[in-house]
Order: C-alpha cells, then structure tokens, then sequence
C-alpha cells in the first residue's frame, strides 16, 4: 500500500519487481498539476507533491459550487495529464482530507456542512490525524472505537489520556477545524 516502507512490501511480496523512484519526473507533474490548481483560485496550501487544500469559496460564482469545480480540477489532470485524482469537497480542512481519501485512486466524496459529525460518527478513530498506533491503543483500551465516540467523550478525560492534544481530538471528532488554507510554496 501507499506508504509502506520497501523493506516490508518485499517481505509481503517476495517475487515483486521493484522500481526506482523518478523524482524529478514527479516534482515536474506535480507542477503541472498544481498549475491546474491555481487556474480556479490562489489559495493553495500543498501538502505533499501530490496532495493539496483548496480554498475555492470565492471562486464559486467563477466556476460552480466546491463540487463542480472539484470535477472541473479532476477532470483538468486527467485530460491534459492522464492521471487520475481524487477531492473531498468539505467546510473544513480535516473533513476535506478524510472525504478525499474515501474513494481512491479516482474518487469525489462531497460533505455537506450539516453532514460532518455523521460523516464522522461512524469512521474509527484511527482515521484521524495524528492517532497513530500508540494514541490508537490508548484510545480503544479506554472504550473509545469511533471518531463519534469521541466526538461525545468529555474532553477533559481525552485530555487526561492524550496530554493537551485530547481537547483537539475531541473538536476534530466533532468535524470543528477552523484553519484556513494557508498558501505556500
């Protein structure tokens, strides 16, 4: 899967032919493609070579609601770049982020802002950032299986198992995420 280290892929799949990277050709697409980005609005905060939020609220009545301009982006990559890309269409950062990774390698998940906590609600909690394996262990082994059920935790007994991160934690849950998107290089 995405991310798993090399060594780990090899012992999984022992017959596998492994190629090496092309950085250079990646940071070129990713150039390309970040150019498509910035033809529907200049706030774009990257966050990988192949991952980025979009601020479009104000390019709305240029080119359609969040969603249109969402399939209008996709659409872009694949036709001039042949490659496929998935979007969350979202009110907030953390929410966009978890819809776009939902249907993959060519998906559009759209959340409604009066659908967030029930997106939410259902998800493990593992799904949330910054939950790794040893947040995750504490979490489950004190009750907690689902970002709704953390959503409905008193925030001051997250705190009391996860330090100061435990408040945030409990407003993620909840779909709060008031960070703008910060455009940078």
């Amino acid at each position: 899967h995405s991310a798993m280290p090399i060594v780990l892929a090899q012992r999984l799949c022992p017959n596998a032919t492994i190629i090496g990277p092309r950085h250079q050709r990646y940071s070129e697409v990713s150039k390309q493609v970040f150019e498509i980005f910035h033809r529907f609005t200049p706030l774009v905060e990257g966050l990988s070579l192949d991952e980025a939020f979009l601020d479009v609220t104000g390019s709305e009545k240029l080119f359609g609601d969040g969603k249109t301009i969402a399939q209008k982006i996709r659409s872009a990559i694949r036709t001039e770049l042949d490659l496929v890309a998935s979007a969350g269409v979202a009110p907030s950062k953390f929410v966009a982020k978890i819809a776009s990774d939902f249907d993959k390698p060519d998906g559009l998940v759209t959340v409604e802002p009066d659908n967030v906590e029930a997106f939410l609600a259902k998800l493990p909690l593992e799904r949330m950032w910054g939950i790794g394996k040893v947040a995750s262990v504490k979490l489950r082994n004190a009750g907690f299986e689902t970002m709704g059920s953390l959503a409905n935790a008193d925030p001051k007994r997250l705190e009391n198992l996860l330090g100061k991160w435990g408040r945030r934690v409990s407003e993620l849950a909840r779909g709060y995420d008031e960070r703008p998107v910060e455009p940078r290089e």
